[in-house]
């Protein structure tokens, strides 16, 4: 707004001939949000403050999101060695490697992964103890083509064998991110039940990265109503996702938050929620913003793995504080500073002295046999 109009502002208004209606209707309505906005506000101020409890430190259970490099062959050794350096004396147990996107109908062309099996032969070799999967995504049609229509039947049986594909090629689990991603969709609930029959018979993970929960009551519907985009899912739909795969990973960035205080306060929320709705069964992560863009969705001065961290830490201290099946998952390996990794570390810690990484027989979230490399 140029800055002779914002002075009207503090001028009486019988001074100034009446709006017309739209003008009335805006001003009407950034007056009843004004309130509700500066409770929340308030509100997730006071989620930061406290102390984190004692013990809310790794489980050993961590991931890390990596880039396209590590299968087309553009990362090799001395890349593998970095990326070790930085795990070293961290939690992360879980590598999801991106090795689409997927076509629109759920094919995956094995030209996009050429170097998978070298790349888990590696990290077997220099990385004992942590798993290698499959991070296979595209965009859904749900807001408009061109994208994937979750609809069609030969779609997701498409999608299925893409992910019998990767653990045939050698992948160790199947991770999938499908955005934008409705709360309430069925044929998404439906896909994981297939995928998670070729999964367990791999004895490998099924894992999916997920949409933020409501945190207002239904702010799914009233989002999808005003903006065609209903960011969050509800707790209940949550809660399904949940019990259908081995591991869930909330993409908790890109809140559009501008403060930290705010964004650490949205965390301790989030995570708070997510604990709820996920089954002990099901291993919960927590994403952290280790990229650096600027843009509307995201503020990297207020989005930061430090704000991140101490949010989860609080999270977890106020509802499930001893929760074995948790971690943090950084976003993404490619765009993460050294400062980005110093603040997970510090923040987050190393796992207890007697941790060490183990492949045992669990049960899944659904009752199934399944494979956990980070046994304590």
């Amino acid at each position: 707004m140029p800055r002779e109009h914002s002075r009207s502002a503090f001028v009486r208004p019988w001074s100034h001939p009446r709006p017309k209606r739209p003008q009335r209707i805006a001003a009407g309505t950034t007056a009843l949000l004004a309130a509700p906005l500066l409770t929340a506000g308030v509100s997730l101020r006071l989620r930061y403050a406290g102390a984190p409890a004692p013990g809310t430190r790794t489980r050993g259970r961590d991931a890390v999101w990596l880039g396209h490099a590590w299968v087309d062959g553009r990362n090799g050794e001395i890349q593998l060695a970095e990326l070790g350096r930085r795990m070293r004396g961290t939690g992360i147990r879980d590598l999801y490697v991106h090795a689409g996107p997927l076509e629109h109908d759920g094919s995956l062309p094995a030209s996009r992964y050429p170097k998978a099996r070298r790349l888990v032969d590696a990290v077997r070799r220099e990385l004992p103890g942590v798993r290698v999967q499959a991070w296979l995504g595209d965009v859904l049609s749900t807001e408009g083509p061109p994208g994937m229509d979750l609809g069609e039947r030969a779609t997701r049986e498409r999608v299925v064998r893409s992910a019998q594909q990767v653990l045939e090629a050698g992948f160790e689990g199947v991770h999938f991110d499908l955005e934008p991603l409705h709360s309430g969709d069925r044929d998404f609930l439906t896909l994981l039940d297939d995928a998670h029959a070729v999964t367990h018979a791999h004895r490998a993970p099924l894992s999916v990265a997920a949409h933020q929960i409501d945190p207002l009551p239904a702010l799914h519907s009233v989002a999808g109503f005003l903006a065609g985009h209903p960011k969050w899912w509800s707790p209940s739909y949550f809660g399904a996702v949940a019990r259908r795969v081995d591991q869930i990973a909330v993409m908790s960035y890109d809140t559009a938050l501008p403060l930290e205080s705010l964004y650490g306060g949205y965390v301790a929320q989030q995570t708070r929620l997510a604990l709820k709705a996920t089954p002990p069964g099901t291993h919960l992560l927590m994403g952290l913003p280790a990229f650096h863009t600027d843009d509307i969705g995201h503020h990297e001065s207020a989005e930061t793995v430090t704000a991140a961290i101490r949010g989860v830490r609080l999270g977890l201290s106020r509802e499930d504080p001893r929760r074995e099946r948790f971690g943090v998952a950084l976003y993404v390996d490619f765009a993460a500073t050294p400062g980005d990794w110093a603040a997970y570390q510090r923040g987050w810690g190393a796992p207890a002295s007697d941790w060490k990484p183990d492949v045992t027989t669990i049960e899944c979230a659904s009752g199934t046999p399944g494979r956990d490399f980070w046994r304590t």
